[in-house]
């Protein structure tokens, strides 16, 4: 999904909010006054003072060595000016995640490397809500943290953060899981779908045929990276984690495979094990997701349904079993 300058994932979610509730849309900075041409994979967060910091990678092109992670806040009178947060030399940015811990450190995590097969994993700290940040400090070799969605905390303060690896190998996602505010991390997957899971549908099969409508570049130079079903499963990535309740979470998690359609994984054991993944009836062209509980148990969820259809909200009541339609889209979980 890209959020290309604008906060569509915050218009979405407000949707679903009491009817009192206000809800907006609107550019952080208007579309050609900055040096960076390109936004991508734009991150949110609420402040302590109920303002709001948004953050994104852009630079020439995604994956250009320019690339870097800005952001900008939201206060009473609008958007700030962006501002550059973070770069690394002759290298591209990707993937920024702000969050807060339990303890009120908001903490940006991101991604720098040529491609995704070469990420490694930095991040940064704020104990004052953003204004000033640590010195960026590099994660060891194989921790990425966060890759692209928030992770969730849990009450007694435990970072559960959905990450992922993409290789020549295929993809595959993983939990990283610290109790200890991210000073040690327990790694634990893969999370993978079997095979034998992997059935292409009425669907998959007709985007397959339409080849890729949107040339997908990453590296070389398109402006969408979007691609149809592939012959074989490539895998799931970038999981997004939610609290069922009672120890139980829930991964959500992007997929490459012939049946596009959005993969979950099981722990009953607040993320320490999980169950392999399987396929539920909501589509995934290949495409970013994320999904939140909102205080009242719901869970929203955000995902594209075609490579040439915009992105939709559904909504999802904990207790049940079906996803509350929205433009068109619903399924009934597997």
């Amino acid at each position: 999904m890209r959020l290309r300058h604008l906060l569509s994932a915050a218009v979405l979610v407000a949707s679903f909010l009491p009817a009192a509730a206000q809800t907006i849309g609107e550019f952080i900075f208007q579309p050609g006054s900055t040096s960076f041409p390109e936004s991508h994979a734009s991150t949110i967060v609420e402040l302590k003072d109920h303002t709001l910091m948004a953050a994104w990678f852009g630079g020439a092109r995604e994956g250009a060595n320019d690339v870097a992670i800005w952001g900008a806040v939201r206060s009473a009178s609008g958007w700030s000016k962006p501002v550059e947060l973070a770069r690394e030399p002759n290298t591209p940015c990707w993937n920024p995640v702000l969050f807060h811990t339990k303890d009120g450190t908001l903490w940006l995590y991101y991604k720098y490397g040529k491609a995704p097969a070469e990420w490694a994993a930095a991040r940064m700290s704020s104990n004052d809500e953003g204004k000033t940040w640590s010195t960026v400090e590099k994660l060891p070799a194989g921790l990425i943290g966060p890759v692209r969605a928030k992770p969730l905390i849990l009450a007694d303060g435990t970072i559960v953060a959905g990450s992922s690896i993409e290789s020549a190998a295929g993809w595959a996602a993983w939990i990283e899981r610290s109790t200890d505010n991210g000073k040690t991390w327990a790694k634990i997957g893969p999370i993978t779908v079997p095979d034998s899971l992997d059935l292409p549908t009425a669907e998959s099969k007709a985007a397959q045929a339409l080849g890729n409508v949107a040339k997908g570049e990453g590296v070389d130079g398109a402006d969408e990276k979007l691609y149809p079903p592939p012959s074989t499963n490539i895998g799931i990535i970038q999981p997004a984690i939610v609290d069922m309740g009672k120890k139980h979470l829930r991964l959500y998690a992007r997929s490459h495979s012939q049946a596009a359609r959005i993969a979950v994984a099981d722990s009953m054991d607040n993320g320490v094990t999980w169950t392999q993944a399987r396929y539920i009836d909501l589509p995934n062209p290949s495409s970013g997701i994320d999904a939140v509980r909102l205080s009242d148990g719901r869970i929203v969820m955000i995902y594209r349904v075609f490579l040439t259809h915009p992105s939709v909200a559904s909504v999802h009541p904990r207790e049940q079993v079906l996803w509350g339609p929205r433009d068109g889209a619903s399924g009934e979980e597997k």
